[in-house]
């Protein structure tokens, strides 16, 4: 394989996985606008073939599919991985366990088992701050003890430990990258979070606001924070995209080298703060109605992302949450407008 980044025509070419979702969707856009030869495998079980832009190779099929994998890693020359397939609802790992052990884990193994028979060099993983479970300090650091509170977390914690074994044993480099609360929309409007049902406090707050729901369910209010609502670290999921392509071009300048590293602001807003900005932003008066708490909710989860920055050249560009609600909100009315997945 040629690591040469020197021009896009030299770099190797991309298998992304899960880029028909969210946040693979805009890892593709990210890719192809800095130049890089981009394929898309994805089983179209929560993402949108819309979502693949034309200058992408797409292909609809499912990681675990380890003949089809061979055989585009071979086709396509295929130098790297970003792995974002998978699935992400947290109180459903802890109803259906083994669906999560399955497309999180077994899954992931197949595909790391592809890559290191087909000779891809680099990997880069999408991983959660669910690691860390509930953290005994915030910020949370990456050497924070890791001990998940559901079946999400371990799932994405037991490929973090097959990608490091791999990686001791075979000539393979990765970059675990743990994301904390992923909210926005590309600000071109060329992709954003579609999926029906989705729990993220941001997409539904900006769906109550276009009226597609009728109020927002608050869990919580006497969390040991200064308004009582759980506090997390929104990060723009275009700066998110932005720092996959370049733990990309750190993993071939370092080629003996892997890495874990937080993907946040360093910065928490509480769930009260977040509806003012989206009150703020949309000048409607979201109706908010105060519920329990949900087992397993930790009071605060802000990630220390001093490692990431003084790894990667990535320097955040839109951590602005009134920017990220607004993104956020235009991506939504662009969804009312025209249908989701239509």
């Amino acid at each position: 394989m040629n690591d040469s980044t020197d021009t896009p025509s030299a770099r190797p070419a991309v298998l992304v996985t899960g880029g028909a979702g969210y946040i693979g969707s805009h890892a593709v856009l990210a890719l192809l606008d800095a130049g890089w030869p981009v394929v898309v495998i994805d089983n179209l079980s929560t993402g949108f073939r819309w979502a693949v832009p034309d200058a992408a190779t797409f292909v609809e099929g499912d990681i675990a599919d380890q003949a089809l994998v061979d055989r585009l890693i071979g086709e396509h020359a295929i130098g790297a991985i970003m792995h974002f397939a998978g699935s992400i609802i947290v109180p459903e790992s802890v109803e259906k366990p083994l669906k999560y052990y399955e497309n999180n884990t077994v899954k992931s193994r197949a595909l790391i088992e592809s890559a290191v028979t087909g000779g891809v060099r680099h990997f880069i993983f999408s991983s959660t701050a669910a690691t860390y479970g509930i953290p005994e300090r915030v910020p949370i650091t990456e050497d924070a003890r890791t001990q998940p509170i559901n079946p999400y977390g371990w799932s994405k914690l037991m490929t973090e430990r097959m990608l490091a074994d791999t990686a001791s044993a075979y000539p393979l480099n990765y970059c675990a990258l743990r994301y904390f609360n992923v909210a926005g929309a590309d600000p071109d409007g060329r992709s954003g979070q579609s999926t029906a049902g989705a729990t993220h406090l941001i997409k539904v707050a900006v769906e109550a606001a276009v009226g597609k729901r009728g109020h927002v369910a608050v869990y919580g209010t006497d969390y040991a924070t200064p308004d009582g609502t759980g506090v997390r670290d929104y990060i723009h999921v275009s700066d998110l995209a932005r720092a996959h392509v370049d733990a990309l071009e750190k993993l071939i300048a370092t080629p003996h080298e892997s890495y874990v590293m937080n993907c946040g602001y360093g910065r928490g807003f509480s769930v009260l703060e977040v509806l003012d900005a989206v009150d703020r932003v949309t000048n409607v008066q979201i109706e908010r109605r105060l519920e329990a708490r949900r087992a397993g909710d930790p009071d605060a989860l802000v990630a220390d992302n001093a490692k990431v920055l003084a790894t990667l050249p990535w320097r955040p560009r839109r951590d602005d949450l009134d920017t990220i609600v607004a993104d956020a909100l235009a991506w939504e009315r662009k969804l009312a407008e025209r249908g989701a997945g239509r």
